[in-house]
């Protein structure tokens, strides 16, 4: 029997368990599953095939759930029209497409209608959720003349990793200064990065197949500012100041109402 310790750095996530071989099957006893620094919130896992590292037939229950109650973890769109500050911003900003050409942000807008989604990270797990979460709707967006873009903070090398993994039906740009995330005014931090109810999503998502790529997670630029940088999603053009949608991200998977972003880019 083995005791294993497996531990998230950047969900905040360790999970706890015991470890048997039996006929040359590996078995789990249930684990503990302690999210950041929210000890009150368990989950007991089951799963088997503990040497794999994709945990094939995890299973949750809770037998132990309880979430302190915050006022600063609603995942509500923000809808608003951004300012001249931020357009003079965007005018300036630079990200990169998967051949490392620079394109000013606000040109991906400025002659069409775009859908853009703004990721945690490329390494990051649910930002990958996300990916598919909007490529779920492509067929709308294209009936409706509408332009799916993916921005990551990080370099192009990065990026192309991003779109050769997930197949992302859209465009993917690389915004290796950040500058974009600043322009919009997205959040960053540990305290919006450790949540519970991000900590919750990410084990969804490991039951349903999604998975961390901890190489991109691990490399020097997310490992120390990165990690902690929140996203959004926006509605923009045709125009480089009609920006007619904003959803920022209140802390780590904090998605849209995807019959919002519909509404407002395909209505």
């Amino acid at each position: 029997m083995a005791d294993l310790i497996r531990t998230t750095p950047f969900t905040g996530i360790a999970i706890r368990s015991s470890n048997v071989k039996k006929k040359n099957k590996w078995t789990t006893t249930p684990a503990v599953v302690r999210l950041g620094s929210f000890p009150s919130i368990n989950l007991m896992v089951d799963y088997h095939d503990q040497r794999s590292r994709r945990f094939p037939c995890l299973k949750v229950s809770n037998r132990s759930l309880s979430s302190p109650s915050s006022n600063n973890t609603t995942s509500e769109a923000v809808v608003e029209e951004e300012g001249s500050d931020t357009t003079n911003l965007l005018d300036k900003v630079e990200v990169f497409d998967l051949s490392g050409n620079g394109v000013i942000i606000s040109d991906l807008w400025n002659d069409r209608k775009t859908l853009v989604a703004f990721a945690r990270h490329f390494g990051c797990v649910l930002c990958r959720k996300r990916a598919d979460y909007l490529a779920s709707v492509k067929d709308k967006l294209d009936a409706a003349g509408v332009t799916l873009v993916l921005i990551g903070p990080g370099s192009v090398d990065q990026a192309k990793v991003f779109y050769e993994q997930t197949k992302f039906k859209g465009e993917v740009y690389a915004d290796p200064s950040y500058s974009s995330y600043k322009a919009f005014g997205f959040v960053s931090g540990i305290s919006t990065t450790f949540t519970p109810k991000a900590g919750l999503k990410i084990i969804q998502l490991y039951m349903e197949g999604y998975r961390q790529d901890w190489g991109l997670s691990f490399e020097k630029d997310i490992r120390t500012k990165g990690g902690w940088q929140q996203g959004g999603v926006i509605v923009a053009g045709p125009g480089k100041s009609n920006i007619t949608y904003t959803h920022k991200d209140k802390e780590a998977g904090d998605d849209p109402d995807i019959e919002d972003i519909l509404k407002a880019c395909c209505s």
